[in-house]
């Protein structure tokens, strides 16, 4: 059984010479859902952007990401773009059409489905995205949150095998962010999620895996990794107050 993402001594540097990610790899099975964690600058964004062919700027075939046992190729990164998806951190950056129902269309539309077939998985994607009904709202006229899960309807809609999130609780409130987590509780893909939001990862995650100046220092089971506050804190991190519950000291 091929893993849903495979990465392999993954380097990569932008045009004025920084090293974004230095040899990382590693693999997420089928079903799995995954903390990639950090600090700022750490990479993750950029490692997010290869898992679906919008980086490097020049695909090669060497293999060093595969989706679902593929090489993101120049021949095969449209079907490796159905079975990832991205959503970005800043959902102005991902909405572009005048309405939800328009933009959350766009991706099935390009799937060359009927119209009724991409009205059935508009209809289905904003349902599973806490959003039934906001079809005919304009997309500016959204609050942060709604945005938010705007955008992952846009994503559902495509039923992608791999989900991957940047952040996606940054900017939400309390209450947005245990919404926003209980709709990705739902959801049954494979999914990696890239966030500072440590609570999220001990309610969704099994594993993590930290991500430092482009390289791979630590990659295991959740509550071992984030329970570790040395670990943490030499990687800008801290331990959730969540876990602190569970272990009185």
């Amino acid at each position: 059984m091929n893993p849903a993402i495979q990465v392999t001594h993954l380097s990569y540097r932008y045009h004025d010479g920084t090293e974004a990610l230095r040899g990382v790899s590693f693999s997420v099975t089928t079903g799995e859902c995954v903390g990639l964690l950090g600090p700022n600058g750490s990479g993750k964004s950029t490692l997010l952007l290869h898992l679906n062919g919008i980086l490097p700027e020049k695909l090669d075939a060497d293999g060093a990401v595969r989706i679902l046992g593929q090489p993101v190729t120049p021949d095969n990164v449209e079907t490796v773009r159905r079975q990832v998806g991205l959503v970005f951190q800043d959902p102005d950056d991902q909405l572009f059409c005048p309405s939800v129902a328009e933009d959350v269309a766009f991706g099935p539309r390009q799937l060359e489905l009927t119209e009724a077939e991409v009205k059935a998985r508009v209809e289905k994607a904003l349902a599973q995205a806490g959003l039934a009904g906001f079809g005919h709202r304009a997309t500016h006229h959204l609050s942060h949150g709604e945005k938010r899960r705007a955008c992952l309807a846009g994503v559902l809609a495509c039923e992608p095998s791999i989900l991957v999130l940047d952040e996606p609780t940054s900017d939400l409130d309390p209450r947005g962010r245990r919404e926003f987590k209980a709709l990705l509780r739902q959801i049954t893909a494979t999914k990696l999620i890239a966030t500072h939001d440590l609570e999220l990862v001990v309610e969704l995650c099994t594993r993590a895996i930290v991500l430092d100046r482009g390289t791979v220092v630590a990659d295991g089971p959740v509550t071992e990794l984030l329970d570790n506050e040395e670990l943490m804190l030499a990687h800008g991190l801290e331990r959730p107050h969540i876990l602190r519950h569970h272990h009185p000291h």
